[in-house]
C-alpha cells in the first residue's frame, strides 16, 4: 500500500516500521513475488471484506501520518502533504466503518497530534518540546473532535492500540493546559498499551513516564533493557531519551555520547539544534 498507492520508497517504509532499508527492500521484493505467484488481484473490496483488511490499512495510514509529522515545516518535497492525506484517509475509514472503535481511535490520535502543529516551532523556527509549547496555539477544535471520537469509541467496550495511544494524548494535553500532575494516569495507559502491543517504542515512552513518577534511575533501568534491541539502534528518540536520563543521573560523559548519536540520526535541522543545546547544557 505504502509503495504502490502512496509512493513511499523502501527507505521511507523502513523508517516507519523501524527496519533497515535493505531488509525492507527485500521484504517488498518478496511480497511482490508472492502477489504475482498467487495471482492476487488488485480489486476494491465490498463492505463485508473491510474488517479483515482493517489492521493493515490503519497501520499504513498511521505510517503516512508519521512521515508527514516528521516534517512539520513542510519543506521536504517527498513528505509534503502527507499529514493532510493521512487525515483524509482516516476520516474516510471512520465514515466507512463508523462502529469500528480502532478506526475512530486512529483518527482521534492523529487529530490530537495535528492540533499541536502550530506550537511545534517558535517564531525563530526553533523546535519546541511538548512541555514548553504555548497551548494557546493549539487547535481546540481538533482536540475537542478527538475527545468526542474517543468517547464514541469507548462505547464499543473493545480497546485496541490506536484507542490507547489516543487516550495517552488526553492527559498530556490536560497537563500542559492546566499544570496538573497526571503522570500516574499516563503510566497506567502505557502499561495497558505495552501489554497489548509489546512495542519497544511504547516501552521507551513508558520509561519516560516512569522518570516522572519514580525518578531517572528507575527509568534508566527500563531504557537499558532496550539497548540490545536492534530496532532502537537507529531510532533517534531512544538515544535522546537515554542521553537525558544519563545526564540526570550524573553520567555526563555517556550522556554527551548518546546525544552525539541522536544528533547524527536526526534529519530535522531544528531538532538537531535543540539536541545540541541540550548536550551543551550537561554538567
Amino acid at each position: 500500500m505504502l509503495q504502490a498507492v502512496l509512493g513511499f520508497d523502501a527507505r521511507m517504509i523502513a523508517s516507519a516500521f523501524l527496519a533497515s532499508p535493505d531488509a525492507m527492500a527485500k521484504r517488498l521484493v518478496r511480497a511482490k513475488g508472492k502477489i504475482k505467484q498467487a495471482g492476487i488481484p488488485f480489486s476494491v473490496p465490498d463492505r463485508d471484506g473491510l474488517p479483515e483488511r482493517l489492521d493493515a490499512v490503519l497501520s499504513a495510514i498511521y505510517a503516512v501520518f508519521a512521515e508527514g509529522w516528521a516534517d512539520p515545516a513542510g519543506i521536504d518535497v517527498a513528505r509534503r502533504g502527507f499529514t493532510g492525506e493521512a487525515l483524509f484517509l482516516a476520516r474516510l475509514m471512520a465514515e466507512l466503518m463508523p462502529g469500528e472503535p480502532e478506526a475512530l481511535g486512529l483518527l482521534a490520535l492523529m487529530l490530537h497530534a495535528e492540533a499541536r502543529r502550530p506550537a511545534r516551532r517558535n517564531a525563530a523556527g526553533e523546535f519546541v518540546p511538548l512541555s514548553e509549547q504555548d497551548t494557546a496555539l493549539w487547535d481546540g477544535g481538533q482536540i475537542g473532535e478527538a475527545e468526542a471520537l474517543l468517547r464514541r469509541a469507548s462505547t464499543a467496550g473493545v480497546f485496541g492500540r490506536y484507542q490507547l495511544e489516543a487516550a495517552v494524548q488526553s492527559p498530556h494535553a490536560h497537563r500542559c493546559r492546566t499544570g496538573e500532575d497526571n503522570w500516574g494516569h499516563v503510566l497506567s495507559l502505557y502499561d495497558a498499551l505495552l501489554e497489548l502491543s509489546g512495542s519497544p517504542v511504547v516501552r521507551l515512552n513508558r520509561a519516560l513516564a516512569i522518570a516522572e513518577t519514580q525518578g531517572a534511575e528507575a527509568a534508566l533501568a527500563e531504557i537499558e533493557a532496550l539497548y540490545n534491541d536492534a530496532r532502537m539502534a537507529e531510532y533517534q528518540p531512544y538515544w535522546a531519551a537515554r542521553a537525558e536520563l544519563k545526564g540526570k543521573t550524573g553520567a555526563y560523559r555517556e550522556a554527551r555520547q548518546c546525544y552525539d548519536v541522536a544528533i547524527g540520526l536526526e534529519r530535522d535541522g531544528a531538532v538537531r539544534q535543540f539536541l545540541r543545546r541540550r548536550q551543551e547544557s550537561i554538567g
